[in-house]
C-alpha cells in the first residue's frame, strides 16, 4: 500500500547517508547552514542521536549503509571524542578543551547502546558504561545534576537563566541512559541515579513552562519540556507518572499551537507526537495534526543536503535555513511510528523495546 510516511522515511534515511551531515571522521555536525553551504562543528550529542538513528533505520530496512554509518559514528564517540586520560566526554572536539554537558553524555550513552544492540559488540556497551559512570561521578550533587562542568578540572559552571544552563526536568531524558545501563549492569548504581533524577523532575516540572515572557523562547523550552515527557516513559505505568504525563502533554500541546504561527520547531511537533504514541492515550485529531506539521518541515530538492532532511522550523510561516539532523531523526521516527500506529502495528508486543529505541 502506498504510504507517504514510508516514502518520507526512505528520503530522510538517504539524507543522513548522502547529505554530508556525517563528517569523514564519523562525527555528525550540529546542523547545516543552507545560505553559507557549510556544516557547524561536529557534536558528541548529535553524533549520539545519529547512532540511535542509524541503528533504528538498520532495524527497519536491513540496509548495510546504515549499519556502517552507525559504526563510524560509534567509533568517533568511543575512540576519538572520549578522553581516556580524563575518563570524560567533552561536548565537542577542540582546543582549549571544551566542557562536558550532562545532557549530551546521556545521549551519547543511549547512542552507543543502540549500536551495541545492532551489532552485539561489547566494546560499545563497555564504553557506554564508562560514560554513564562519568555522568554520575562528575555531575551529581545532592540529588541535582549540574548541566555543565569544566574540563579537565570538573568544576560546575555557574548557572544561568537559560533552560540548558541550569538544572531542570528536561535532564530526565539524559538520565534514561542510567535506566538503560541498569539492565546490563545491575550491580552499578545506575538504577538509583535514574530514580533520583525522576524524583527531582516530578518535583520541579510544573515551574518549567512557560518560563519566559517571550513566546519564541517558550517554543525553545517546549523542546526541552518534551525531553521530560520522553524521560518519563520507562515509569509510565506508575499512577503518579501517568497523571503527570496527561497534564504535561496537554500543556505542551496548547503552547505549541498558540506559538506556532510565530515560531514552530519541527522537533517539538515530532517529540509531542511520539510521546502521545508511547503513552498509549492518543487524541487522533491532535496526533494527525502533529504528523502533518512534521511532514511540512521535510525538504526535497536536487542537492543531497536539500533532499529528504527536515529543517529546524518556521518563523512566521517561512522555513528557517537550517538542515537539522536531530529534527530529521525525531521527525522520521515520529512519522514511521504514526504509520505503524495507523496500521495496528504500534505499540504491539515489543513496546519495551520501542522505548529503548526512542531516539
Amino acid at each position: 500500500m502506498h504510504s507517504p510516511d514510508l516514502e518520507s522515511l526512505v528520503h530522510a534515511g538517504a539524507w543522513f547517508i548522502h547529505s554530508g551531515i556525517q563528517e569523514t571522521i564519523g562525527g555528525v555536525a550540529r546542523y547545516h547552514l543552507l545560505p553559507e553551504g557549510r556544516n557547524l562543528p561536529v557534536s558528541t550529542e548529535i553524533t549520539g542521536y545519529a547512532c540511535s538513528t542509524f541503528a533504528y533505520l538498520y532495524r527497519l530496512t536491513g540496509e548495510a549503509a546504515y549499519r556502517q554509518a552507525g559504526l563510524r559514528a560509534a567509533y568517533f564517540l568511543a575512540e576519538t571524542a572520549w578522553r581516556e586520560d580524563l575518563r570524560a566526554m567533552p561536548f565537542e572536539l577542540g582546543h582549549p578543551l571544551p566542557p562536558a554537558y550532562f545532557f549530551d553524555c546521556g545521549i551519547v550513552v543511549r547512542g552507543l547502546l543502540a549500536v551495541h544492540r545492532m551489532t552485539g559488540e561489547n566494546r560499545w556497551l563497555n564504553r557506554a558504561r564508562e560514560v554513564g559512570l562519568f555522568m554520575g561521578r562528575a555531575f551529581r550533587s545532592n540529588g541535582v545534576c549540574h548541566p555543565i562542568i569544566s574540563l579537565p578540572l570538573g568544576e560546575p559552571w555557574p548557572y544561568e537563566k537559560r533552560w540548558s544552563r541550569e538544572p531542570g526536568c528536561f535532564q530526565l531524558k539524559a538520565a534514561m541512559a542510567w535506566d538503560d545501563l541498569a539492565a546490563y549492569f545491575p550491580a552499578d548504581p545506575f538504577l538509583g541515579w535514574y530514580e533520583e533524577s525522576l524524583a527531582y523532575a516530578l518535583a520541579t516540572w510544573e515551574t518549567f513552562l512557560p518560563g519566559d515572557a517571550d513566546p519564541l523562547r517558550v517554543m525553545d523550552r517546549l523542546h526541552a519540556h518534551c525531553y521530560f515527557l520522553e524521560g518519563l516513559q520507562p515509569r509510565k505505568q506508575r499512577p503518579e507518572v501517568r497523571a503527570t504525563l496527561a497534564a504535561a502533554i496537554e500543556r505542551t500541546s496548547r503552547y505549541l499551537r498558540e506559538i506556532a504561527p510565530q515560531f514552530e520547531r519541527s522537533d517539538v511537533c515530532a517529540q509531542l507526537l511520539r510521546v502521545r504514541l508511547y503513552t498509549g492515550e492518543v487524541d487522533l485529531t491532535l496526533a494527525a495534526d502533529e504528523a502533518a506539521r512534521c511532514r511540512a518541515h521535510q525538504v526535497f530538492g536536487p542537492e543531497p543536503m536539500r533532499d529528504g532532511g527536515f529543517c529546524f522550523g518556521t518563523r512566521d510561516g517561512q522555513p528557517l535555513p537550517y538542515m537539522n539532523p536531530v529534527s530529521t531523526a525525531f521527525c522520521l521516527q515520529a512519522l514511521e511510528q504514526w504509520r505503524q500506529y495507523n496500521a495496528g502495528l504500534f505499540p504491539g508486543d515489543g513496546f519495551a523495546d520501542a522505548i529503548r529505541e526512542l531516539i
